[in-house]
């Protein structure tokens, strides 16, 4: 660790956590290499593709984008977390019936970023789908399934209300 080393404290998927971190160290790297949190990607390190989206603050972020010593006092909630909770459950479910996952690479990016656009509690249609999740790069679905199993937990999400 280099002798520009701060330390901070966050909340990581409901634990609260004492790190010291390299100022320089970006948040997708600080969870993967030093939380072991490896669900999140890195893929472009320049905030295009959407492989490393985590959620800071109840926002979704690119973790490439920002520093781990961003988050001191924050809270952070990786795909690991949206998981164990069972938040993106029905995401999760819907991408494996419509084989929506291929590879995985960009799928914990991918169900993140979907469940930031279906917690608002509206109903997209597929064209509002498409352009939430236009941040978010996949070279294995061709998008389709992915798009159909948003639209598939969008409506059943309705139902259940």
């Amino acid at each position: 660790m280099s002798s520009h080393a701060l330390d901070i404290s966050l909340v990581v998927n409901g634990e609260r956590l004492q790190q010291r971190v390299d100022a320089r160290k970006t948040l997708v790297d600080f969870l993967r290499e030093d939380l072991a949190l490896t669900g999140s990607h890195v893929g472009c390190e320049h905030g295009v593709c959407g492989a490393c989206t985590v959620r800071v603050n109840g926002e979704i972020v690119r973790g490439c984008l920002m520093l781990a010593v961003q988050c001191d006092g924050a809270t952070v909630e990786t795909i690991e977390g949206l998981s164990d909770s069972g938040e993106v459950a029905d995401l999760q479910a819907a991408f494996e019936q419509r084989n929506a996952l291929q590879c995985g690479y960009c799928t914990p990016g991918m169900l993140a970023t979907a469940q930031d656009l279906l917690k608002r509690g509206e109903v997209p249609n597929r064209e509002q789908i498409r352009e939430y999740l236009s941040g978010n790069y996949c070279r294995c679905t061709g998008y389709h399934a992915i798009v159909d199993a948003v639209e598939a937990v969008a409506q059943a999400r309705a139902k259940g209300r």
